[in-house]
């Protein structure tokens, strides 16, 4: 038979009320009162029902986190930031993976209505659309790395464009005239501001945009090691690389090594977003550093303001600053680029 907090308060000779208190940390007892009941709960083997105890209070402590993707450090980053966030407020996580999949990221919003006080969203299939057939309008939502049009909901977006044109302009600022590009998924928001970055800082440091100097990816180490394989045939071969991600970054330096090519000396190569194998590369890697962490604890904090104010806040729309952290796989020397942030 389970144990129930009816028990619980038999047995410790309080009312029902003052165990609820104790269990859901909600009023004033004593801690003479406190230490019993907690003791005769942990003799007993009594667990609170979560379920009964949203039902009373109307808050579940948990929150909901959609991702297009569980694989990489990026995404673990996120995790990091938002799992620190929330277990200081006492709440949980309860996560799903979209796989960028229009259903399912319908499904998973329907799945975690009820189960979840509010909801983190990085998709980049996600639109407002989507958002208002599959959640009540009463639900606290927070998107990361999203372009919905309006302002119907808080957001949190990193300066992507800004960013991969700082990275080009500090390669252009070295001396390199033949830069490839890495891109990212079609489609994906990220990618997309990436790679208008790129064009924008070839055109305005008055290189000559082609196609040829752009070769398709998906974010993942596999695809940046494909594309160093089909760039080292190349003629005129570039002498620098701007992966739109460091995980295609690190697929290529590996790709590179096996074709012969030297990291920086025969071509350079830099990244984007910076995580925290970067810095023990081989050689360390150049990259656009995102606050990945921090991206996921200030969601977090932006989600308890809705819930405060039973989501009614003024919603914002933040874009986050980016900056370059200049390493040896670029080939720079302290002072070479006034693009350049700082070195590490």
């Amino acid at each position: 038979m389970r144990v129930t907090i009816k028990d619980v308060a038999r047995e410790a000779g309080v009312a029902v009320s003052t165990v609820s208190r104790v269990m859901n940390d909600s009023g004033p007892v004593s801690p003479q009162t406190r230490s019993r009941i907690q003791t005769v709960a942990e003799t007993l083997g009594y667990v609170p029902n979560d379920a009964a105890r949203s039902l009373i209070t109307n808050k579940t402590s948990t929150l909901g986190v959609l991702l297009p993707d569980l694989y990489g450090e990026f995404y673990s980053e996120v995790m990091r930031g938002i799992d620190q966030a929330a277990r200081r407020n006492r709440y949980h996580m309860l996560v799903s993976n979209s796989h960028n999949d229009r259903n399912e990221i319908a499904k998973a919003l329907r799945a975690m209505q009820g189960r979840v006080d509010g909801l983190i969203i990085m998709s980049p299939d996600i639109d407002a659309q989507a958002l208002k057939a599959n959640l009540p309008a009463s639900q606290p939502v927070v998107l990361l790395n999203c372009f919905v049009d309006g302002c119907a909901f808080d957001s949190l977006n990193v300066d992507n464009y800004g960013g991969a044109y700082a990275m080009v302009r500090h390669l252009i600022g070295l001396g390199h005239r033949l830069i490839a590009l890495f891109k990212g998924d079609a489609g994906n928001y990220d990618a997309q501001e990436r790679l208008r970055g790129y064009r924008s800082a070839l055109r305005d440091g008055g290189l000559a945009w082609s196609a040829s100097l752009e070769y398709e990816g998906d974010f993942r180490e596999g695809s940046g090691y494909e594309a160093a394989r089909k760039l080292a045939g190349q003629a005129p071969r570039p002498t620098a690389v701007f992966a739109s991600n460091d995980a295609m970054a690190v697929g290529a330096i590996s790709a590179f090594r096996q074709e012969g090519l030297q990291v920086p000396a025969d071509i350079a190569v830099v990244g984007f977003d910076d995580i925290p194998i970067a810095r023990y590369m081989s050689p360390p890697l150049t990259s656009v550093h995102v606050p990945i962490s921090e991206l996921g604890a200030r969601a977090v904090e932006r989600l308890f303001v809705a819930l405060r104010e039973k989501n009614q806040q003024v919603r914002k729309q933040e874009l986050l600053p980016t900056s370059l952290v200049v390493r040896g796989s670029c080939g720079a020397v302290k002072g070479a680029s006034a693009d350049t942030t700082h070195f590490r």
